[in-house]
């Protein structure tokens, strides 16, 4: 079983690095066009949250050292990802990017990993509690691209859906899912079961509104200056 369980988290950490890989287009386009347009910046935001603390997580529970590499990997990709979104986000926008930023890339983990090294004297206990931190993270990554569904279904185009995030995220949910069970690891056994779920539901709304004419109309009112980038 331990071998098992070795084998599906190298799997694990594969489809997990094309994860971190999916934006890359979207970023290039980014990096083309010297603006953000109305991409999300909270996918990767949140991303970069999450593999920050999963890194720490591995880190202090023996025998999850699968755990820790692939996310040190997420958090030098979504690093970049972050400061290209920044440097091409338009002026009115800059300073609500850079608050949550500092907010959750900075702030709250230094907090969540001073304070469980504070209120916990055992290593069992602090490990467990950065457990729980680092599940509820990581559903909320997991449906951090339902923020553009409202887009989606208002414009009927899915132009501003990340379709390989949402794909990859559905596969990583399941092999992270199927590899929590056998390790009996039920803080990564919660989170990507939602994710296994939160990705289907992404991949099946894609399917509908992927060859549905856009309401051009909409999709301006949607994608107007005025609208704010972060819900």
């Amino acid at each position: 079983m331990a071998e098992l369980s070795f084998y599906v988290g190298v799997i694990g950490n594969v489809i997990s690095v094309l994860v971190f890989l999916s934006p890359v287009e979207a970023f290039w386009k980014i990096v083309k066009r010297r603006s953000t347009e109305e991409y999300e910046c909270l996918p990767y935001i949140c991303t970069l949250l999450g593999s920050s603390l999963w890194t720490y997580y591995g880190i202090v529970t023996p025998g999850e050292y699968l755990v820790s590499t692939v996310n040190g990997f997420g958090v030098l990709a979504e690093s970049i990802y972050t400061l290209i979104f920044l440097f091409f986000v338009p002026k009115p926008r800059f300073l609500k990017t850079i608050t949550l930023v500092l907010a959750l890339n900075i702030l709250f983990p230094v907090i969540a990993i001073v304070g469980t090294r504070t209120a916990f004297g055992d290593a069992k206990t602090r490990s467990n509690s950065m457990g729980f931190i680092c599940a509820t993270l990581n559903i909320i990554m997991y449906g951090s691209p339902l923020s553009a569904i409202k887009t989606v279904v208002t414009t009927k185009s899915v132009k501003y859906m990340p379709f390989w995030l949402s794909f990859f995220l559905f596969l990583n949910g399941a092999i992270w899912g199927v590899y929590a069970l056998l390790v009996h690891d039920v803080f990564l056994l919660v989170p990507n079961g939602m994710g296994f779920f939160l990705g289907t539901m992404q991949l099946l709304i894609y399917a509908f509104y992927r060859n549905a004419k856009p309401n051009v109309k909409d999709e301006e009112e949607a994608l107007a200056p005025s609208q704010p980038l972060l819900s």
